[in-house]
């Protein structure tokens, strides 16, 4: 999960993403122009070229997040590397279109079909002719059998992180020949086609330690157009290699390295010629925009002599006006790292003009969690009025019009724009209106105008203390227009309710708070009474703080720190002001980037907070763990699944349960579509724009870059023949590896 999609999608579904990361099978026919669905918001970015066009060799090096701990995409600490190794090297029955559907792949999948749903559902599958394991057996039926055992849930021993879908098998079978594979199903499953992607061979998935151990830092047996050459830990890179025994397409690329690379490191390993791919971030991708730009070459590089004569003469200078010989020193040396540091900025930019920034949208979409486990937003009438105070076409355009993205926010939490299932059903929350959410919060009993109670340390009671209602007190209230009948109000006095929102008497734009406990300071005046002498004026009750029982409504915003954190603060920043004007303050608080999902998202520490989710094209299955009703553990603790919000109606649950039984294409559509309407209602997490996807890729390297949706094909991928290369010639083509 980033704190911005077990096979590839389950991968993704099972972390959020930071950025520091991941529906419904239709039928696959065009949506006319009344399709809710529409088109995906932007299409992949990837270079695309004829494979006649590219050079045969070549290494790719591919900037990734980690080095894997396993390559069993079906374990617990899986990662979205585990799952790209896996397109790479292993089966899929189905793949992932350009709009984010679930499309046959037919390099090991013939056909495959529901051919019976009475008195039980049976899919046969008919395997590609050719298709073999890298040893040479055929993929068949055992293969089948052995994962659907190990993943069905019944066999402990394994130590599988979910069985969803297999659970439901009631048996694989050989059909009528070899290529043939009969799946019988005990329950129905309309998301059969998330099955078997990847298949991993029975050598892998035929018994406990060999699924627990055996493929975790190695894969002996692949069926993909690479194989894993290596998992070398030391130099932090898994290095494919192009298999012989394939049979589709063969591999253009000699080799693929997947070298971990922190997201702060990634422009000089580009510059460094280390990287020829890479995942950046916003700031990174306006360098390489920029070092890209033609240069009119009219304002020349300042060289080391000229910059050596400057430094001199500042020096005489400095003698000569008087100045400590020593301090002309200290200014020379901070001027000569200034000039070290310019040097290598202008290394790297020239370096880095042999890139360009692919740009897409990622099939991830990031959200604000409210967590309805306790405090105010266990009370769905405060999540509500959250909700209708965020403008998210302000918060999408501040986050993608920047970098020339389509703006528009999410309008569903379970698909993507072009995706079958996606419909727009923000509706059933309502649009934003500041007055209809201060409605809300007053109809919970936060209203604006009420006292705020504090509760003194030990150490600030004192016998000294000066009584409330003082005579310098009532002087200075009498002085700015208060009533005799305020005597009670003190140097701490603050009417909740009477100011403008934007001077509370702080000079921050905030109202005045305890430093120890972040409350608003303590009232006792009588509503519509002033503060003290220097304090904000009256203002209007409509922006004003609401306080519910002697306490004002204060959210904990929890946020990551750390490289491509920037981008979460900005959109949290804007958020706390919108959230302000109904009364609320957000009270922002940044954590370690490493703890932040963990100790954090995962354990209900915060009110609220912003991770992204992957979109995944069998919602059904994938997304009811992350919005099902949390319930009580045998233990007695409350099992929230991946539901991090701890928000969940009896209602939504069922809508999944009758989709995931639904074979029919648009009834399903409908059922995913009401669920979402629902989880609209509840509030517990509200969809705001789709996450950019910035990629830095050599010009000169073909099929690889922003793949939006679709699944990366990996044998199409490579660096461009030179006589296929543009007119700027092949800039970076002597480090890119390409053999051409």
């Amino acid at each position: 999960m980033s704190h911005d999609g077990i096979g590839p999608r389950a991968v993704l579904r099972s972390v959020a993403f930071l950025t520091a990361g991941m529906l419904t099978v239709p039928a696959l026919a065009g949506c006319g122009s009344e399709d809710p669905a529409g088109e995906p918001l932007a299409g992949a970015d990837v270079a695309a070229a004829d494979r006649s066009d590219i050079a045969d060799g070549g290494t790719l090096r591919w900037a990734v997040d980690t080095v894997p701990d396993t390559l069993n995409t079906f374990q617990a600490d899986a990662d979205t590397t585990t799952a790209r190794i896996a397109e790479a090297v292993l089966p899929s029955m189905y793949r992932t279109d350009g709009r984010g559907r679930a499309v046959r792949n037919a390099d090991h999948l013939a056909s495959a079909e529901v051919v019976d749903t009475e008195p039980k559902q049976v899919v046969v599958y008919r395997l590609a002719q050719q298709a073999v394991w890298s040893d040479g057996r055929e993929i068949g039926a055992a293969d089948f059998a052995a994962q659907w055992r190990a993943l069905s849930g019944k066999d402990t021993a394994y130590w599988t992180a979910r069985n969803a879908g297999y659970d439901r098998i009631e048996k694989v079978e050989r059909g009528k020949n070899d290529l043939e594979v009969k799946v019988t199903f005990s329950r129905p499953y309309a998301d059969w086609k998330s099955l078997f992607s990847p298949l991993y061979p029975k050598e892998v998935m035929g018994a406990p330690d060999s699924f627990n151990d055996g493929a975790r830092k190695k894969l002996k047996v692949t069926a993909g157009p690479f194989t894993v050459d290596k998992v070398d830990t030391k130099e932090d890179e898994v290095v494919l290699a192009r298999n012989p025994r394939w049979w589709g397409r063969p591999a253009r690329l000699q080799k693929i390295v997947l070298r971990a690379v922190p997201h702060d490191k990634r422009v000089s390993a580009l510059s460094d010629g280390t990287l020829d791919l890479a995942e950046i971030d916003p700031e990174a991708a306006r360098r390489v925009t920029v070092a890209a730009l033609p240069q009119d070459g009219n304002t020349p590089l300042m060289g080391p002599g000229a910059d050596r004569s400057a430094a001199d003469a500042l020096h005489s200078w400095a003698v000569a006006n008087g100045s400590d010989e020593d301090a002309a020193e200290e200014e020379i040396s901070a001027r000569e790292k200034l000039r070290k540091k310019a040097e290598k900025y202008a290394r790297q930019q020239k370096a880095l003009g042999g890139f360009e920034v692919r740009k897409s949208l990622e099939p991830a979409y990031t959200q604000l969690a409210l967590n309805g486990a306790e405090g105010p937003l266990s009370d769905e009438r405060v999540r509500r009025a959250v909700a209708r105070a965020l403008d998210r076409e302000d918060l999408a355009g501040a986050v993608l019009k920047p970098l020339g993205l389509p703006a528009e926010p999410v309008g569903s939490h379970l698909a993507l724009s072009g995706q079958a299932a996606y419909a727009d059903s923000s509706g059933a929350l309502g649009k934003p209106d500041a007055k209809e959410a201060r409605a809300l919060l007053s109809d919970a009993g936060w209203v604006p105008g009420g006292p705020v109670k504090e509760e003194k340390k030990d150490s600030e009671k004192d016998e000294g203390e000066e009584a409330a209602g003082s005579e310098a007190d009532q002087e200075d209230t009498e002085g700015s227009g208060g009533s005799e009948d305020s005597g009670d109000g003190d140097d701490g006095t603050y009417v909740v309710g009477e100011d403008d929102g934007r001077n509370h008497g702080t000079g921050d734009g905030k109202a005045p708070r305890d430093s120890g406990t972040g409350q608003l300071k303590q009232g006792g005046a009588p509503a519509g009474a002033y503060a003290p002498k220097g304090t904000a004026a009256p203002a209007r009750a409509d922006i004003a703080p609401v306080a519910k029982d002697g306490k004002a409504l204060v959210l904990r915003f929890v946020l990551p720190s750390g490289p491509g954190s920037k981008t979460l603060e900005t959109v949290a920043g804007r958020i706390a002001e919108m959230l302000e004007k109904i009364g609320i303050r957000a009270d922002i608080s940044k954590v370690d980037n490493d703890s932040y999902f963990k100790d954090h998202i995962a354990s209900g520490d915060f009110d609220l907070a912003l991770y992204s989710w992957p979109a995944t094209v069998f919602p059904a299955t994938d997304a009811r763990p992350v919005y099902s009703k949390p319930v009580p553990a045998a233990d007695g603790s409350l099992n929230v699944e991946q539901n991090w919000t701890r928000v969940g109606t009896d209602q939504v649950d069922q809508l999944f349960d009758q989709a995931i039984a639904t074979l029919d294409d648009s009834e399903r559509r409908d059922l995913i579509r009401k669920a979402d309407s629902r989880i609209w209602a509840a509030a517990g997490s509200i969809p705001l724009y789709q996450r950019p996807q910035l990629v830095a890729a050599r010009k000169n390297l073909a099929n690889a870059g922003a793949f939006g949706f679709a699944t990366p094909v990996y044998e199409d991928m490579g660096f461009l023949k030179k006589s296929a290369q543009g007119p700027e010639g092949s800039p970076g083509a002597k480090n890119s590896g390409s053999g051409s």
